[in-house]
């Protein structure tokens, strides 16, 4: 294989709420963490041993808007999507960074009561607009049975 590839697949359990930033032009962003859970016995001790990781994830536009409305803390979900480094300054000059996970698929895996989208796959467009809803093109008259 020639190119490269950055690719993230998790499924876990929010750490919060998603908290949503609002930008000029109408775009958003919704910030949430997720739980990974890895178990596995140690062999000297017999011990069952639970390690947990939190990830950070982003979601942008309609996609952060679905989240916000639908997760809340404590909800299992499927997330596809690629890490990123974001930097930024503070205010006394010091240069810090985080790793990301930006969405570009998720599911949600916990059942609500009240939510008509659990289990719906939600695919994130790149240049997500918050006006045009994305459709995938479907030729009905297509008679290829492939």
């Amino acid at each position: 294989m020639l190119g490269t590839l950055n690719k993230v697949i998790l499924i876990g359990h929010l750490g919060d709420d998603v908290k949503m930033h609002y930008f000029e032009g109408g775009n958003c962003i919704g910030r949430f963490s997720i739980a990974t859970n890895e178990t596995y016995i140690n062999k000297s001790t017999n011990e069952k041993i639970t390690s947990t990781e939190w990830h950070n994830i982003v979601v942008r536009n309609k996609a952060a808007e679905l989240c916000e409305k639908y997760l809340s803390k404590g909800d299992k979900i499927y997330i596809e999507g690629k890490i990123r480094t974001r930097h930024w300054q503070t205010d006394d000059g010091v240069t810090k960074h985080t790793n990301e996970i930006q969405a570009t698929e998720f599911i949600f895996l916990s059942l609500k009561k009240d939510s008509s989208q659990t289990d719906k796959r939600h695919e994130v467009e790149e240049d997500d607009d918050m006006d045009i809803p994305r459709t995938r093109d479907t030729d009905t008259n297509n008679d290829i049975p492939f």
